[in-house]
């Protein structure tokens, strides 16, 4: 019999610019905050995996990374594992050190996501983001716009499809913005409204920039591990699934995954209380929250627009303020949105709180890879007594 796995405490450090802090530092202080909310001591820790993506064109630190930034906080000689896995990198490590608790390698894991993307020359940026994809198929000069081409066909079917105007995708970014209001670790907390969002500058036709998600450098880390670490004065937070799944060309990842799931969790759709989804532009929440079966197909920008989604509403989606809001550093995106449901599921997640819940779900995707994602994971956790 397996064991049962529970997140046992959480750090973060708030997502934004960076350019004076080197990927060590940010994660540091994540690993740190982790370390005291779990009331561990590093010696105690058995094993880390550290997810980085773009660090190696970025910042230079192609390799080792891992081993640098634990011994940095004073963990070592442990079994560290370095993960890369695109924008899913963060979510892949945790699903990693879950299996190895699982099968009874450690008892203790450190889980940490970090990324730096911030950088003085933007083709370095690009060049980063890019290579989440085929390498060999691209095009010479490589657009900052590449990857929200892609998103912004989807949107375009979407449309199309269920004939839905612009604004569903709109309001999606000022609920986020209202959500990140709330949020002390996003990167930006100011409210805006639909005309605010229609009227930014578009990047591509429908998409304008408060619908996209931004350039970010973060760090948030997790303490996981088996019963026996549990703190007593703090609710019960137990993995329910874990499950990763890559691409097949057919852009059904995310229903696959999320099937997948809730089959190990035993648990349906209507069981979710709050969610954490990969939107790296607003459209790809309404397309994702239906994939996830929370609105049947075709009904998420309705279901938008009459506030199902927001806080107090039927199921609140990035309640963080999601990737467009609270920011997207790579790596380090997969590893906050656990860090949010936990926070909800405890109930301390402040004014933001969504009331009673006991099941949060994340999804994380990342990569493109023959016209589809090259790999998406979702997590159940759950409240238990």
């Amino acid at each position: 019999m397996k064991d049962n796995v529970y997140v046992l405490g959480t750090g973060i450090i708030r997502m934004g610019k960076y350019l004076d802090r080197s990927l060590k530092d940010l994660a540091l202080e994540a690993i740190t905050g982790a370390l005291v909310d779990a009331s561990v001591q590093a010696e105690q820790v058995e094993c880390a995996f550290v997810a980085n993506g773009m660090g190696g064109i970025v910042t230079g630190q192609e390799c080792m990374l891992g081993q640098i930034v634990t011994q940095h906080a004073g963990i070592k000689g442990i079994p560290v594992f370095n993960i890369e896995n695109a924008c899913a990198s963060g979510a892949s490590a945790l699903h990693l050190a879950i299996q190895r608790i699982r099968a009874g390698g450690s008892r203790l894991a450190l889980v940490v996501g970090v990324e730096k993307l911030y950088h003085a020359d933007r083709t370095v940026i690009s060049t980063a983001l890019a290579s989440a994809s085929d390498v060999e198929l691209l095009p010479k000069d490589v657009p900052p716009t590449f990857f929200m081409e892609t998103y912004a066909m989807q949107a375009k079917r979407y449309m199309e499809k269920y004939r839905c105007g612009v604004e569903p995708f709109a309001q999606v970014s000022v609920k986020n913005r209202y959500h990140a209001s709330l949020n002390p670790y996003a990167q930006y907390r100011n409210e805006v409204t639909l005309d605010e969002v229609l009227q930014s500058p578009m990047i591509v036709d429908p998409l304008t920039r408060l619908m996209c998600s931004p350039i970010s450098d973060g760090a948030a880390a997790l303490i996981i591990g088996t019963a026996e670490h549990l703190n007593s004065s703090r609710p019960k937070i137990r993995v329910a699934a874990s499950q990763v799944v890559s691409g097949n060309g057919h852009g059904s990842i995310v229903v696959r995954a999320a099937q997948s799931a809730f089959k190990e969790a035993e648990m349906k759709p209507v069981d979710v209380s709050v969610v954490e989804l990969h939107d790296a532009t607003c459209p790809a929440e309404i397309k994702i929250c239906e994939e996830l079966g929370i609105f049947g197909e075709g009904k998420g920008h309705r279901a938008v627009l009459e506030g199902y989604t927001t806080l107090g509403g039927r199921v609140p989606v990035n309640t963080s303020g999601g990737l467009v809001s609270k920011g997207h550093p790579i790596a380090a995106t997969g590893v906050a949105q656990i860090i949010e449901l936990y926070e909800h599921l405890c109930g301390r997640a402040g004014e933001r709180q969504v009331e009673n819940a006991r099941v949060g779900l994340a999804e994380n995707a990342g990569g493109w890879v023959n016209h589809d994602a090259g790999v998406c994971a979702v997590h159940l956790l759950e409240r238990v007594e």
